[in-house]
């Protein structure tokens, strides 16, 4: 007859030993799954400059050196809609499991002269679809240029604190503020950072990032 006492005794290292790997495999997961994903347009995709000199490479070379920071996944797409971003997210969320998404997106629907509901529309649905992924969203606030005219300007602008405050999610500031004070910082066509500005992008998006970023930073829960 068998000994089930003894089987029990037998199988108790093995089932030890499973455990550990299970709880290993776990903190790898974990440890793989802390990084920031960037969806966002030219303005991180980095409009005719070689992709190493960009902001967002600029800043995880950065971060690899400091402890407990995030790596950077930069999916930005030059010419990229807020449609076009929420498109491609989901197989984006798939690949990475971020835990934080950078949302920098709107400004070419703005320039284009998309309504502001619909680009507010557009940017729920991608705030959704990151919570629902268990990440934090991040919102940039985006500007357009002054020659859109007061009205529409201002009716941009407004979708990013209100939709920040519906969500209750960060609302990082607009680097190109910064930027465009400085006409060396700018390429000929008005619009996008040059690569002298780069590094400064990084830095100062460094500063605004780093305390939305902590890793025991608790994550918002996805709104009924």
């Amino acid at each position: 007859m068998m000994n089930f006492k003894n089987v029990s005794r037998w199988h108790l290292p093995f089932l030890l030993l499973v455990s550990m790997l299970v709880t290993t495999a776990a903190s790898f997961r974990a440890a793989a799954a802390e990084n920031l994903l960037i969806i966002g347009d030219s303005l991180s995709a980095v409009y005719r400059l070689p992709i190493d000199s960009s902001w967002p490479s600029l800043l995880n070379k950065k971060w690899q050196d400091e402890k407990g920071k995030p790596s950077i996944v930069n999916a930005s797409i030059s010419g990229d809609t807020a449609e076009q971003g929420l498109t491609r997210l989901p197989a984006l969320l798939k690949q990475h499991h971020p835990r934080w998404v950078l949302i920098e997106l709107g400004a070419n629907d703005g320039l284009r002269g998309f309504a502001p509901s619909g680009i507010s529309q557009t940017l729920t649905q991608i705030i959704k679809l990151v919570k629902q992924a268990d990440a934090q969203p991040l919102l940039m606030q985006i500007r357009l240029p002054p020659n859109y005219g007061r009205r529409y300007t201002e009716a941009f602008y407004a979708i990013y604190p209100a939709l920040a405050k519906q969500n209750n999610i960060p609302l990082v500031p607009f680097f190109m503020e910064q930027v465009a004070l400085k006409p060396e910082w700018m390429q000929d066509d008005g619009l996008h950072p040059a690569q002298a500005a780069q590094s400064f992008i990084a830095d100062w998006m460094a500063d605004k990032l780093a305390p939305l970023v902590k890793p025991d930073q608790t994550l918002s829960k996805p709104q009924s």
